[in-house]
């Protein structure tokens, strides 16, 4: 049976964690991010990943630099056959190396396609009706190994980057037992993304920054809702409301023809708080104002005054 060292941080790996654990894989040691303060005091707080690896008593390695050589020491003590990283760092060669059978990722995305940060925002935002999870060995060039086995999920129209998260979280797990038997059994076809990659524009995922998710009224409908569901639960696409930043979580588009300057907000006082786009209106639905709790638009609008109702559209 192999050894295999895990390598992870966030709730996303902790399914593929479990999955080896259920299905008797031999997970040897974990490793995670350094314990980090966070919340009111400060109180050190430990990654999901650790939290689970704790709970099922398996030593836990939590480096602050990789190529530490006490840390290298630890690892190679381990003698692992395999290791795997879900959602972790970039790893210097002598890590990524370091085992017989080398170390696959599982990736978020169908690659060559969104490689990079955000796989699962970016998908969503580009309002793709397919995405999916790939495992690949880790060579220089971050998310360009070699592909092993994938394995395609589809997005529904009403679906937000935390359901699509939630989806391929589980078909990431199930995509890396796959991969570890095959593995085992000497049945693994490497291929080389490069022959993926000459009849198609690779599609990329780059790190989401605050510019990323402002609004832009000046867009069509269905541009301005893709990337609404593709920044929700977060970071959250944000617009500005009375000179405050409004977070926008949910919404339903309307195609209307109208001659309206994009942007204009419409309002009934009630249940309908609505911008306007080139080709139609985007109904908020879930959001949240500057200094204040999420809630939903009619919640907002029973307690909200707008300071200048004159440049409200009512409706």
């Amino acid at each position: 049976m192999l050894r295999i060292i895990f390598m992870g941080t966030p709730d996303f790996a902790v399914a593929s964690l479990k999955a080896l654990l259920d299905t008797g894989k031999n997970v040897v040691a974990v490793v995670t991010v350094p314990d980090k303060p966070a919340g009111r005091g400060q109180k050190l707080h430990e990654s999901a990943v650790k939290q689970f690896a704790v709970l099922n008593n398996i030593p836990v390695l939590q480096p602050i630099k990789l190529r530490d050589p006490e840390f290298i020491a630890q690892l190679k003590s381990y003698q692992a056959d395999l290791q795997v990283v879900v959602a972790f760092r970039m790893l210097p060669e002598m890590v990524w190396n370091m085992p017989v059978h080398g170390t696959v990722n599982v990736h978020a995305s169908l690659l060559p396609n969104y490689r990079g940060a955000a796989p699962i925002n970016w998908a969503v935002i580009n309002g793709e009706k397919k995405t999916g999870v790939t495992t690949f060995l880790l060579q220089h060039e971050i998310d360009t190994g070699n592909i092993l086995l994938s394995q395609e999920i589809n997005i529904n129209e009403t679906d937000n980057a935390g359901i699509v998260h939630d989806k391929l979280m589980e078909s990431g797990a199930e995509l890396l037992i796959k991969t570890v038997n095959a593995i085992e059994n000497k049945e693994i076809n490497p291929i080389s993304q490069d022959s993926l990659t000459s009849t198609e524009t690779v599609k990329h995922a780059p790190k989401i920054f605050k510019e990323d998710c402002l609004i832009d009224w000046n867009k069509n409908t269905d541009v301005v809702y893709n990337l609404i569901r593709g920044l929700s639960p977060y970071p959250a696409a944000y617009t500005n409301l009375d000179g405050k930043n409004l977070k926008v979580f949910s919404s339903t588009k309307e195609i209307k023809n109208h001659d309206l300057q994009p942007g204009t907000i419409l309002c009934d006082g009630k249940k309908v708080l609505k911008y306007a786009t080139t080709d139609g209106f985007i109904h908020l639905q879930s959001l949240q104002i500057e200094g204040k709790k999420r809630m939903e638009v009619a919640d907002f609008l029973r307690g909200y005054r707008f300071e200048n109702p004159d440049s409200i559209t009512q409706i």
